[in-house]
């Protein structure tokens, strides 16, 4: 009869103490074994903030993909008795106070106060329009090319406005999500204009030192000296106004990557300047390799998981970027929607004071912005934690 202590039988001991060795073995095999995204992914998923980010921008990344089935209308859509209307609430009690499982909206009376003659809105609980999900609704285009018109959420009679609506009567919730696959398509056009320009000059200037390091520094030096926003501005003013929207939108995408690609340069060079000398250079060049597929092949590869980084923190300006050329007035212009186009028609102290809701877009700009911040750091201590 096999001895007793604590209660627990001493060959179920033995067992458990052998089946933690080899779980406790298995994970060093892994560990001494795993590649370098591994060892990164290991330590990106004990970031908390970092993890967060990355849920975040996965939900803008499918607002970008799918604008047009999440959005309830048309980005130009206009519901002419709701102007400037307040966003409507979502309620699970109807007119009687009893509680019922399906959401739905109050319709809305529209009258104007006798003293300040401003247009008011007040709820009309005999007008019920339920919310459902994947509703038909107004026709569209998904990507430009697949017809549809099952939409997110909506409702099948009446009107829902989320966010409420602008000056024209336009759903705001609608706009800025077309809003968002605006801006955060500049922000990635514009990021790998800079991304390659960086890379290329970057390289040139760090491999082969010289007077082309002289040239491409002093270069680098005289676009820095620049104050951003003037030349932005500069820029962006020298568009014809009579463009169409769509030239507008790719020469802002190419004033912000050619404006933009400076700092990865300067970094990329100073990194190569450190490996140039090295071993595994000295071996490629010696087998025969040529200069460029030296930089290509094994000295920017070397340092992948910081340029990722670097891209990833670079994001927030770019968009940044746009954001305050539209606001401005300098970058997209009506009937293009962006985040800066939405918050024109919050410039002013009274605006935000009659009709706060104009100002939500503003909020998806900062949740994008500290998104990839998140991101970018996470990245950054999981690629290189002893920095």
């Amino acid at each position: 009869m096999a001895r007793k202590t604590s209660g627990v039988p001493m060959g179920e001991k033995a067992e458990n103490a052998a089946a933690s060795l080899v779980t406790q073995n298995t994970e060093n095999q892994q560990y001494f074994t795993a590649t370098q995204w591994q060892m990164i992914w290991r330590r990106y998923k004990k970031h908390k903030l970092a993890l967060i980010g990355g849920v975040l921008l996965a939900l803008f990344l499918f607002t970008v993909l799918f604008s047009e089935i999440i959005a309830v209308y048309g980005p130009r859509t206009r519901n002419v008795n709701y102007i400037l209307g307040p966003p409507q609430r979502i309620r699970f009690r109807n007119a009687r106070g009893k509680f019922t499982l399906r959401p739905h909206v109050f319709g809305t009376l529209r009258m104007r106060n006798p003293e300040t003659l401003r247009m008011e809105y007040e709820e009309n609980p005999e007008a019920v329009y339920p919310v459902r999900f994947l509703v038909r609704g107004e026709p569209y285009r998904l990507m430009g090319f697949i017809p549809g018109s099952i939409h997110l959420f909506g409702v099948r009679e009446g009107w829902f406005h989320l966010f409420g609506t602008d000056e024209l009567g336009r759903d705001l919730f609608s706009r800025t999500v077309y809003a968002t696959r605006t801006s955060m398509t500049i922000g990635l056009m514009g990021i790998l204009i800079a991304f390659v320009l960086g890379l290329v000059l970057g390289g040139i200037s760090g491999y082969f030192g010289g007077w082309v390091d002289d040239l491409l520094q002093r270069l680098i030096e005289f676009i820095r000296s620049i104050p951003t926003l003037p030349l932005w501005m500069a820029l962006a003013a020298a568009i014809p106004r009579e463009w169409s929207p769509l030239k507008v939108y790719f020469m802002i995408t190419v004033i912000l990557g050619f404006v933009g690609w400076t700092g990865l340069a300067r970094r990329v060079r100073g990194k190569l300047l450190s490996l140039r000398d090295e071993d595994f250079v000295t071996a490629a060049r010696i087998a025969g390799a040529g200069d460029m597929r030296i930089i290509a092949r094994h000295m920017l590869p070397s340092f992948s998981s910081y340029i990722i980084v670097d891209i990833t923190l670079s994001f927030p300006a770019m968009i940044l970027s746009e954001t305050s050329l539209s606001f401005l007035g300098l970058g997209l212009r009506a009937p293009v929607t962006s985040w800066g186009v939405l918050l024109q028609a919050a410039q002013n102290v009274r605006t935000i004071a009659q009709s706060p809701w104009l100002m939500i877009p503003a909020g998806f700009f900062v949740l994008a912005v500290l998104a990839f911040s998140f991101v970018g750091d996470g990245l950054r201590d999981a690629a290189d934690p002893y920095t």
